[in-house]
């Protein structure tokens, strides 16, 4: 019984994340300054790439304009 309290919390948790971690790239995305149409391309790439929000977080840094 304990067993199943702890895989419907792992699958709550994985759901949580699956879900916050796109729209916190949406949020970042919005809020950031990238060259051309480099904000378009991340937003599309985060809604429509499976694991597109874990890709923006490894590709972002080297595509924002430093201030």
């Amino acid at each position: 019984m304990l067993t199943v309290f702890f895989i419907i919390l792992l699958i709550l948790a994985i759901a949580i994340v699956v879900l916050l971690l796109p729209i916190i790239a949406i949020i970042d995305i919005l809020n950031s300054k990238f060259q051309g149409n480099d904000n378009l391309l991340m937003l599309l790439i985060v809604l429509f790439v499976p694991l597109g929000a874990i890709l923006y977080f490894f590709i972002r840094p080297y595509k924002k304009i430093r201030v």
